[in-house]
């Protein structure tokens, strides 16, 4: 007898729908995975096993081949236990065929048949309400994201094989999954920028990065406090939108990120990988894709610490996202498209000893060595970024009084309020994606500052999309300064935070 259920597969961060086909047939007591499993799929036949005789029910004692349709698309991870195991006790009639039909599952088995949460269940569960399905059956772990999705499709949490069994038979009643309350913001739970004694310039330039999602990219001796501003960033950036924690949750979700019971994500990302990682780590890349810290810090803040220190090959490897907003992985099993468009934040000494351009130090590489350093950070990657800016010794007097400096609150009131001029403005996007007629129509030059730019491209060399982003940045100084009309001050502030050039 042939038994169907259905689950669905996560192929990036889209999905697919899975015939999971069991047939148990007489014979020599066998069981068989196709439908191009991976390792750990082909592992599922004994937990499977296990879990079902744990569970109190009967392991027929035949031939069971479950296949995994549709055949070429290649099924990994462990989520099939659960869908397989169900479908082998409707075929063996110790569940009601009729009780699984129309069903989703998704679920890891344990060996004593209780359910292990599985990632990417929001992306499922989003699957089952787009394909009408009558109900997906997910772990009682992964019940609050699945809950997340409005539509017909029942979600049942369970937290064993018999609970799910027993609720398709109507034998219990089906869980009640309550849907994740908005939260409330959690800016203040991030580092304050109140700790930063000193340095108004790199306050002023996180201010008008934030605004506008402006990269960054911050140059200065070892100690100025460019690490601490950058972890400060995320408190000062707009709160989520309900659309956005939701794209988050699921990103998060199908990469195994988000912990076990946790609903909507409502703080934006921090990543800050190690300079060693490799490009694929960075991008995002395997046999079957997966996203890397670039798509993981999407709406949120990728800090490079130690940016001279990345290997060159993995810094290029940013350049589509910058432009694009999208990383696009391709590998001979699958490809997927990722979204990336994070504020990124570079930090860097100018030299390896960090004391090139130092007053209070002395450089001490050999000749040469700071130009090789700065050289990692390549030409069409730093034209790439906003905002550069030194970040100097901190002024002694500062650290000494030790008076508190204003808090990322009152900054951060600044930046959404600028945020706020945008949407008014028909603007659908942050400041940093404007471009073609959409920039043109939202900076207007007049003859001041025509002068101004033309100036910034000979004294500067400003390349085109150099040019741009320049106007970009002094759009965003303008919603600072609550005014609808980008002037000769904006651009000039704008001008000057491009014009830094070291590492890079």
């Amino acid at each position: 007898m042939v038994c169907v259920i259905t689950s669905p597969a996560i192929v990036g961060l889209d999905t697919a729908t899975v015939q999971v086909e069991v047939d148990l047939r007489p014979g020599l007591p066998a069981f068989a995975v196709v439908g191009l499993p991976d390792a750990a799929v082909q592992e599922a036949r004994e937990r499977v096993r296990s879990g079902i005789a744990n569970q109190g029910y009967r392991v027929p004692p035949v031939r069971i081949v479950a296949n995994l349709a549709p055949a070429d698309l290649r099924k990994a991870g462990p989520q099939y236990d659960l869908p397989i195991a169900l479908a082998i006790l409707a075929g063996a009639e110790q569940l009601s065929p009729s009780a699984v039909a129309g069903v989703g599952a998704a679920g890891e088995l344990a060996l004593d048949g209780t359910l292990r949460p599985v990632a990417g269940t929001l992306a499922m569960a989003e699957h089952a309400a787009r394909h009408g399905w009558r109900a997906l059956v997910v772990p009682v772990q992964n019940a609050a994201e699945a809950a997340l999705v409005e539509g017909e499709t029942t979600i049942i949490p369970v937290g064993s094989l018999r609970e799910a069994a027993e609720v398709l038979a109507g034998e219990r009643p089906v869980p009640i999954v309550a849907p994740a309350p908005w939260p409330p913001d959690v800016r203040n739970d991030v580092p304050d920028l109140c700790d930063v004694h000193g340095q108004p310039a790199a306050r002023r330039a996180l201010e008008i990065a934030a605004a506008g999602m402006h990269s960054l990219l911050m140059v200065g001796p070892p100690g100025g406090g460019k690490t601490m501003l950058a972890r400060r960033i995320p408190g000062l950036l707009p709160p989520l939108t309900r659309d956005d924690a939701i794209t988050l949750t699921r990103i998060h979700s199908v990469a195994g990120r988000l912990p076990p019971g946790q609903g909507l994500m409502s703080r934006r990302p921090f990543r800050a990988p190690h300079h060693s990682i490799s490009a694929a780590g960075l991008v995002g890349g395997g046999r079957l894709p997966q996203p890397g810290e670039v798509t993981l810090a999407h709406l949120g803040v990728l800090f490079l610490d130690e940016v001279g220190a990345f290997q060159p090959q993995v810094l290029d490897a940013l350049r589509q996202p910058m432009e694009h907003g999208v990383v696009d992985v391709v590998r001979a099993m699958a490809s997927a498209r990722f979204p990336a468009r994070p504020l990124l934040v570079c930090a860097g000494n100018p030299c390896p000893c960090g004391h090139a351009d130092d007053p209070g130090g002395r450089c001490v590489c050999p000749p040469g060595r700071a130009e090789t350093y700065q050289a990692r950070l390549s030409g069409p990657v730093a034209d790439r970024i906003d905002i550069r800016i030194e970040v100097p010794r901190v002024d002694s007097a500062a650290l000494i009084e030790g008076v508190p400096d204003e808090p990322s609150s009152a900054v951060a009131a600044r930046v959404e309020a600028a945020d706020a001029r945008r949407i008014e403005r028909g603007q659908q996007y942050p400041n940093a994606r404007l471009q073609g007629t959409a920039l043109r129509k939202a900076v207007s030059l007049d003859g001041n500052g025509r002068r101004v730019m033309e100036s910034a491209m000979t004294r500067l060399g400003l390349t085109a999309r150099g040019f741009d982003r320049v106007l970009r940045v002094a759009r965003t100084i303008a919603d600072l300064d609550s005014s609808r009309k980008v002037g000769e001050s904006h651009l000039l502030e704008a001008v000057g935070l491009r014009a830094y050039r070291s590492l890079g």
